[in-house]
């Protein structure tokens, strides 16, 4: 397991709440991911430049972190392929289940009041967290 490295920690929150109050001031939307993807795959044509920029923007930003890592930071690697597509189709399920994501819900809709993204993120965050101690605790998974 990783050392907690608050600097890196407290810099990327202020980016994400960043992004998320630019794209509402300048466009009026809500910096939700899942609504953001799906809107770039299914939305109107008008409205897909901007959704593409914004994912692009996410894939560049991951590309310079894994450039620019501390030498120390090696990303995890060896899980089969089918377990990685498993899990991206679940978590692409729950989030149309829970009508959006962590950054939807939980950056944007908190800070709005929302009742029911503060529902929604205690429901996945806490679903999280029974999870991570199920795996680790009794089923002995690695970190």
């Amino acid at each position: 397991m990783t050392g907690f490295t608050p600097v890196s920690a407290f810099l990327g929150g202020c980016l994400i709440g960043l992004a998320a109050v630019v794209l509402m001031a300048l466009n009026g939307r809500i910096a939700g991911i899942s609504g953001i993807v799906q809107g770039a795959v299914e939305g109107p044509r008008g409205e897909r430049g901007w959704r593409w920029l914004f994912v692009g923007g996410l894939v560049l930003g991951a590309v310079l972190t894994l450039a620019w890592r501390d030498p120390g930071f090696m990303p995890r690697s060896g899980y089969p392929p089918l377990l990685l597509i498993a899990a991206g189709l679940l978590v692409g399920v729950g989030t149309r289940l829970g009508s959006g994501c962590t950054s939807g819900h939980g950056v944007c809709g908190i800070a709005r009041w929302s009742a029911r993204s503060i529902v929604a993120t205690l429901a996945f965050m806490g679903t999280g967290f029974i999870t991570v101690y199920i795996a680790r605790h009794m089923l002995g998974a690695p970190l």
